[in-house]
């Protein structure tokens, strides 16, 4: 029977529960034992399909097309694992189940309350979620006294009732005047006691380590004597093998009366972590968007660089060019274009594909990337200057990119694009099938157009290379002098630590052979 653990947050966001959670799972899977994530989010949206980046981070997509937030891409990264849907619990995903199920006459002669008819459709999913599973790991998303996550808390309380559960505290000590301060911890988990639950396990945020005094204090003022120290890090890579120093899984252990199936092995996460820190080498290269302003918007784009240059012993030196005002690309060794929607910043990204087509600059570019260079081609290779998508020109002589067929009578928003893992078929001889080393690859995707199959004969013609499709879809191309590839999906979605994208990895290592010209 699965057991679980509890992650619950302090008095404020950003502190880094996603990571301390992934961490723990690795932590855990390293025991050989069956561990998975599950995130309870307290907004009332269905999932993260039409959130806004700027303020609410990627919407990351998992394998079966589920839109969830960036937390579930560290999962997943740390892991080495995909995940399902069925992960991520959503305010409302609940609120829809409940008023389904009242329609459908389930709860009939019953008034429906938060207490039992949510909370017990909380906990039984997450019995349903922990079947064949050692232990799964709950991060309750929000802060303590939310009144979001109040019933995903309350619910949580109610499973401790019926099953193993632990409950981990995530809290900060803030450094003033060079002093770190515990009042903020103490509050923290004072109010979580007032819901009923006692942290057996603190975790304490902080930039320095907090002295002995400090861990006294905050053990007699907060009931346990399981500290643990959260440090800021140069690589969040490092935090696992920073808890596991400090003998974190002897504490779960003890409280959950678990067993090791394995003993842990950590050599080449810590080869990888030493390359990141250590590395022999280093490389610059820019990600042109325009959610630059909020570098969460990029976090998969960028942690696949990440992963790529620990494979590589290199530094991957990371800056974020606003395809609105773009700045000197000449400083770059490398160029990602990266995904997005909306007309803004659409000529600045078709001005840096140019350039670095021009200059064999190596160019990688994903989703609306790929659908740019399409149009950037058409435009100074073709010479139809007035070529376009039709998503930012309905008009357009020369519709080189267009919406899917099936994409035209839909109206609603949500998981409505084409969303999720989908194979490509590659052509024997291209650079991709040298890349990828199959002649099908799947990848994750998330959109509505497609290069448009009417223009592709003489796209061809004209030296640009159709690498890859999905039946009718264009899934692929590159250039004639291989410094440039496009994908119409997401491969940094699928880029694991212990096992980095290889569209990736080519990009780092032409963009080593670039920096040293």
């Amino acid at each position: 029977m699965a057991k679980y653990i509890v992650i619950l947050g302090s008095i404020m966001s950003g502190l880094g529960k996603g990571i301390v959670t992934s961490s723990l799972l690795k932590i855990l899977k390293e025991r050989g034992l069956k561990v998975l994530p599950l995130k309870f989010d307290g907004y009332l949206n269905v999932d993260c399909g039409t959130m806004n980046p700027y303020r609410h981070g990627e919407v990351f997509v998992l394998k079966d097309g589920t839109e969830v937030d960036m937390d579930f891409g560290h999962y997943e990264r740390f892991l080495g694992k995909d995940l399902t849907g069925e992960s991520s619990l959503t305010g409302g995903k609940i609120f829809k189940q409940i008023i389904e199920k009242e329609r459908r006459g389930d709860y009939l002669g019953e008034d429906v309350q938060f207490i039992p008819h949510v909370t017990n459709l909380i906990k039984d999913h997450v019995k349903r979620y922990a079947k064949g599973q050692d232990i799964v790991i709950i991060e309750v998303g929000g802060t303590v006294g939310d009144i979001e996550n109040a019933y995903f808390i309350e619910a949580m309380r109610q499973l401790s009732l019926e099953e193993k559960v632990l409950f981990i505290q995530l809290t900060y000590l803030p450094e003033i005047n060079n002093e770190l301060k515990t009042k903020p911890t103490q509050h923290a988990n004072k109010l979580i006691q007032s819901y009923g639950i006692k942290p057996s396990i603190l975790l304490l945020r902080a930039n320095r380590k907090p002295s002995k005094e400090h861990l006294q204090k905050i053990a007699l003022y907060t009931n346990t004597n399981k500290l643990f120290y959260d440090p800021t890090l140069e690589t969040i890579y490092e935090l696992p093998l920073v808890l596991e120093d400090q003998n974190i899984y002897y504490a779960i252990a003890d409280e959950l009366g678990i067993k090791a199936k394995k003993e842990p092995d950590w050599k080449k996460w810590k080869k990888l972590v030493n390359n990141l820190k250590r590395a022999k080498r280093s490389v610059n290269i820019a990600i042109v968007g325009k959610y630059v302003e909020n570098k969460d918007a990029y976090a998969s784009v960028k942690e696949a660089l990440v992963h790529a240059g620990a494979h590589l012993n290199t530094k991957v030196n990371i800056s974020f060019e606003d395809s609105s005002k773009l700045g000197n690309l000449s400083q770059y060794d490398g160029l990602i274009i990266a995904g997005g929607f909306g007309k803004r910043g659409i000529e600045g990204k078709i001005k840096a594909i140019k350039y670095a087509r021009e200059n064999n600059i190596p160019l990688l570019g994903i989703c609306l990337g790929m659908q740019l260079m399409v149009v950037e081609w058409a435009r100074n290779v073709l010479g139809w200057k007035k070529a376009h998508s039709t998503e930012f020109n309905p008009k357009t002589p020369y519709p080189v990119v267009d919406i899917l067929p099936e994409q035209k009578s839909i109206i609603e928003k949500g998981a409505t694009m084409r969303l999720g893992e989908y194979p490509m078929e590659i052509k024997p001889g291209t650079l991709l099938s040298r890349i990828y080393r199959k002649k099908v690859a799947k990848e994750r995707h998330r959109h509505r157009y497609e290069i448009n199959p009417k223009y592709i004969k003489d796209l061809e013609k004209s030296g640009l290379i159709f690498s890859a499709f999905y039946k009718h879809v264009p899934e692929a191309i590159e250039y004639p002098n291989q410094l440039g590839i496009g994908l119409q999906s997401h491969p940094e979605l699928t880029s694991k630590f212990e096992k980095p994208s290889p569209v990736f990895l080519w990009l780092v290592k032409q963009s080593m052979k670039s920096s040293k010209k």
